[in-house]
């Protein structure tokens, strides 16, 4: 067993925590990423990149996490690769405590532990993943201009997804399991009087329908009242079911919200606990962008370092 000790810990490798690597570091507070169990978060199993500021052309979603994970490094940042099991938010200093026995110790923490895509786990999902299914119409909805789209779910999120794929989609289908929407009103007005949007009720995705060319070529239904079964064909489907932001671990220590996020002072990466932050995905259910949660990154390092200079500052007396 080892301990690790830094001035600046952080639990999570994606966008928002390899951001906090790299302000921390250039701040001299040596940070120790832990990776955890997915190495550069989502963007690792997002394959064309369009929408992330400064590259012309598309780029790949692990190419920018390792190009991310690389600056880190080189400006002084550690990369440890573990999976944190337990975290004492006592301190400072902070203590975490990995899978591998070892034991991490911050004098702040960075929490970028980020959030899951809630999937429907039916056949053909996870094989389609990227060939015509997607969880992100932010993201994919771009590749479908002039083309036909489905979304599935009936709460905020779906009717988000639905609205916003009808700058790209000219034929938007909701598909959704029960004869009403849980959204929100005012979504739900805008999204069953827009022209291009159809909503097929009473329907549950029985599962994915690849086409000759191995893409997507539809999705087979199930009618959740008569059983009667159909396909919609489709050239793209949007899972928005929600999101898990992964907040097991501070379960108990830090206050979340009604969807399980970690709850900050407003404007602010700053959880209950001084020293604590929280950014990107972990805490941010409205934008769930690279981008945003590499801005929020960034200023969680820079309230990081004024937390350490402050007590530095005291110390001295």
């Amino acid at each position: 067993m080892t301990t690790h000790t830094t001035r600046m810990l952080i639990i999570g490798s994606g966008p928002a925590g390899l951001s906090a690597a790299i302000y921390g570091a250039r701040a001299g507070l040596q940070p120790i990423v832990v990776q955890g169990l997915q190495p550069g978060g989502q963007l690792t199993i997002t394959t064309d990149v369009e929408n992330y500021p400064g590259f012309r052309d598309v780029i790949q979603g692990p190419w920018l996490m390792q190009e991310m994970q690389a600056q880190a490094e080189h400006v002084g940042t550690r990369m440890l690769w573990d999976t944190i099991t337990e975290v004492d938010l006592s301190g400072p200093p902070f203590r975490a405590v990995g899978d591998s026995g070892d034991v991490y110790e911050g004098e702040t923490l960075v929490i970028a532990t980020g959030a899951q895509a809630k999937w429907l786990g039916v056949p053909g999902e996870q094989e389609l993943s990227g060939k015509g299914v997607s969880a992100c119409a932010t993201c994919d909805g771009f590749f479908y201009r002039g083309k036909k789209v489905v979304v599935i779910g009936g709460g905020n999120t779906a009717v988000e997804e639905a609205l916003y794929l009808t700058n790209h989609s000219q034929d938007v289908t909701l598909i959704h399991r029960r004869d009403s929407l849980r959204a929100e009103k005012i979504l739900q007005d805008r999204l069953l009087a827009h022209p291009n949007i159809k909503v097929l009720w009473n329907k549950a995705v029985d599962h994915f329908v690849a086409g000759e060319n191995g893409m997507l070529s539809g999705v087979a239904l199930k009618d959740t009242v008569t059983d009667e079964t159909s396909v919609e064909p489709t050239d793209g489907a949007f899972v928005a079911i929600g999101h898990a932001p992964s907040t097991d671990l501070f379960k108990g220590k830090l206050e979340v919200d009604a969807g399980g996020y970690l709850v900050v002072q407003p404007g602010t990466p700053k959880t209950a606990i001084p020293g604590v932050f929280a950014c990107g995905d972990v805490m941010d259910h409205t934008y769930r962008q690279a981008v945003t949660a590499a801005g929020t990154g960034c200023m969680a390092a820079l309230d990081a370092e004024r937390f350490v200079a402050e007590r530095e500052f005291l110390a001295r007396g």
